[in-house]
């Protein structure tokens, strides 16, 4: 954190350029309400194309809550309805309790940050940031304590004076952050705002959001297509396809429980094989993969009968060696591997006639080494780890874009 007193001289300097302003003016009252927001058959039309189609999703008051979806999902067209860039074709959008759906933008306390940051060049970061305060005509002492509360809120005490152009792009973001913040909205949506920045920066900065949002206690709704950026952040996510919600719920339930073979394909990486679910076994069902091989799975639709999805994830199979026998266990020949530093990615082309991807540990120099094309293993799929999906089928190929 910046000292305090290089804090107190750059808005020193802020106050004696704007002697104009009095210190007479009304402070905007704190914000009233906790946040929830509803959207109830929320629905929109660009002509015959149908962009979001009668979502019903409810989000939580001082949550983290994300929208997942690929390019053209929908997802930002949510947000704008929420915004009020957009007005429905039909449906509420319900902020505590009141349908805020055709209420103009400036009327409501909903504040929203972009991927481009929006910021005014010839501005100081104290303008840019004091903007929406002064156009409330908010009392100038006021002024200058919020702004320096915001400042230090997102660790840019000390660059009151600063232009936005004299700051790196984490920067830039940090200064829309405090501008949207400043005016104590009761939700702040947030389109895609570290999509501009490199991986590394990313990362650090959704870290920061996260811990911001806990601080501040306000409503984030947060639009991606980042997969991982969504699980690092939200309390919730919701994941969108095709304008419908495929499924909301927390990062652990959206990996571990899918709802579908489309929520378990886009979100992280997932091994969807063909099967048939025959009959019951055990704690789950029976599944068939080819006429020699059948597994026990646990989890799922294990009541349902007839041709299904199963799903496990990489790091839930067990790489064992070639021949080693028992449940749940599958003859396999290496085909590919890919280094990743922290584990190995392995492509197994299984006897059954499926491909998977496994990962393992890297434990040292010799793990690189123990593995290559060609290399026979059996693979144990726990039954704990296996889940049925009966739902419709995952997208060709993996999606992603922003939309």
């Amino acid at each position: 954190m910046t000292n305090p007193d290089v804090t107190g001289t750059a808005l020193d300097q802020v106050d004696a350029e704007h002697p104009q302003e009095q210190n007479a003016g009304v402070s905007r009252a704190p914000r009233t309400g906790s946040g929830q927001l509803s959207l109830v058959g929320l629905t929109k039309h660009f002509g015959p194309v149908v962009a979001v189609d009668k979502v019903d999703l409810e989000i939580p008051a001082g949550g983290f809550f994300s929208l997942l979806g690929p390019s053209g999902c929908g997802k930002t067209t949510t947000l704008r309805m929420i915004a009020g860039f957009e007005t429905p074709t039909s449906g509420q959008v319900l902020l505590d309790g009141q349908d805020i759906a055709r209420t103009p933008p400036s009327k409501r306390p909903v504040n929203t940050v972009f991927q481009s940051y929006a910021l005014f060049p010839h501005l100081r970061v104290f303008d840019n940031v004091a903007f929406g305060l002064r156009r409330a005509g908010v009392a100038k002492h006021e002024v200058r304590r919020r702004v320096g509360e915001a400042l230090e809120l997102v660790q840019l005490a000390g660059y009151a004076t600063r232009k936005p152009g004299q700051l790196s792009g984490g920067q830039q973001q940090r200064v829309a952050l405090a501008r949207a913040l400043v005016l104590k909205p009761a939700v702040l949506l947030l389109d895609e705002p570290l999509g501009a920045l490199d991986a590394k920066l990313r990362r650090q900065l959704q870290v920061e959001l996260k811990q911001l949002q806990t601080q501040v206690g306000i409503t984030f709704v947060y639009v991606t297509h980042d997969q991982e950026e969504a699980l690092t952040m939200s309390d919730r996510i919701a994941v969108i396809n095709e304008g419908r919600i495929e499924q909301a719920a927390s990062p652990q339930d959206l990996y571990e429980e899918p709802a579908n073979a489309f929520v378990a394909d886009f979100l992280g990486v997932s091994n969807l094989m063909d099967a048939a679910v025959t009959g019951p076994s055990g704690a789950g069902a029976q599944v068939r993969l080819s006429d020699s091989f059948s597994l026990e799975v646990h989890r799922g639709d294990v009541g349902f009968r007839g041709p299904a999805k199963v799903v496990i994830r990489p790091e839930r199979i067990g790489i064992e060696p070639a021949g080693t026998a028992g449940h749940n266990r599958i003859p396999g020949l290496v085909s590919n591997v890919v280094y990743l530093g922290s584990s190995l990615q392995l492509a197994i082309q299984l006897a059954s006639g499926h491909v998977v991807t496994a990962l393992v540990p890297n434990s040292g120099e010799d793990t690189a080494a123990a593995w290559s094309p060609g290399t026979s293993v059996s693979c144990y799929l726990p039954p704990s780890a296996l889940r049925i999906l009966a739902g419709k089928a995952a997208p060709d190929g993996s999606p992603d874009g922003g939309g």
